[in-house]
């Protein structure tokens, strides 16, 4: 089984994250990069999948040079190799001609299994996945808390407020996971340094088969208008309990519209 699982690299949430004066575009410069939180569930549930059925895994990330760092990461998890999509021509791309471009690259690679976090942690879009799996004109499966293969079928679990769905799709098929579906191990020493001998195929957007035309901030299908600092939080209010604490804080809670 072919399993490719898509790795994006975002600004470290403990750090403070910017947006460029100049094209009002996430500065991933200004911030240390680490691997989605949510694509590391993805690339170890792939993992266990590999694990279980045999095949291999394959690392599909679309990014800025400094992304390779995330590359190695997932590498050294134990992912066999990576193809990197790295082309000027996509910076400034939303959540959909994201979504085209990794199609395209898809469309390069053999694979019987996508998987990918449910969201990132830079844009919290969460439309990837299915924009992808509708550009591949396969089978969706979002938000999995569990995965099993049977034969030439997928089937997830989707935790809901009812209890869970069960979902079954035959392969190949694009599925997106959630943070309770199992918990990422830490690469050994002697991980890491396998990884730096694996090998990364880097590609062009036009390697890739993706049109220019159609990706970056020119193209893009949204737009960031403008944007402004966080307003710095106000004082909270104090209510001095008199024997009158309870309708005081009553009126605090109508005030605010909160009752």
């Amino acid at each position: 089984m072919n399993i490719v699982v898509l790795v994006k690299q975002v600004p470290d949430t403990a750090t403070e994250r910017k947006l460029s004066d100049a094209d009002k575009t996430l500065d991933r410069a200004a911030s240390d990069g680490v691997i989605n939180e949510l694509d590391e569930y993805a690339i170890e549930e792939a993992l266990l999948l590999k694990e279980k059925h045999g095949g291999e895994v394959t690392i599909l990330t679309m990014g800025p040079d400094q992304a390779t760092d995330s590359i190695r990461k997932a590498l050294s998890m134990g992912a066999d190799k990576a193809v990197f999509v790295n082309d000027d021509a996509l910076h400034g791309s939303d959540a959909l001609q994201t979504a085209y471009a990794l199609a395209q690259a898809l469309g390069t690679l053999e694979f019987d299994l996508v998987v990918l976090g449910s969201e990132s942690t830079d844009a919290r879009t969460g439309v990837v996945g299915a924009a992808l799996a509708e550009y591949l004109g396969l089978p969706q499966l979002t938000l999995a808390g569990k995965v099993d293969i049977d034969g030439t079928a997928v089937k997830i679990q989707r935790q809901t407020d009812y209890g869970y769905d069960v979902v079954e799709a035959q392969l190949p098929a694009v599925v997106s996971v959630v943070e309770k579906i199992n918990e990422p191990r830490y690469p050994s020493f002697k991980l890491i340094m396998q990884a730096k001998k694996k090998p990364v195929d880097k590609k062009s957007a036009a390697d890739a088969g993706i049109d220019a035309g159609k990706v970056g901030l020119a193209n893009a299908t949204t737009e960031t208008v403008d944007f402004a600092p966080a307003p710095p939080r106000a004082a909270g209010t104090i209510v001095k309990d008199e024997g009158d604490g309870g309708a005081k804080l009553a009126d605090f809670l109508s005030e605010k519209k909160f009752v």
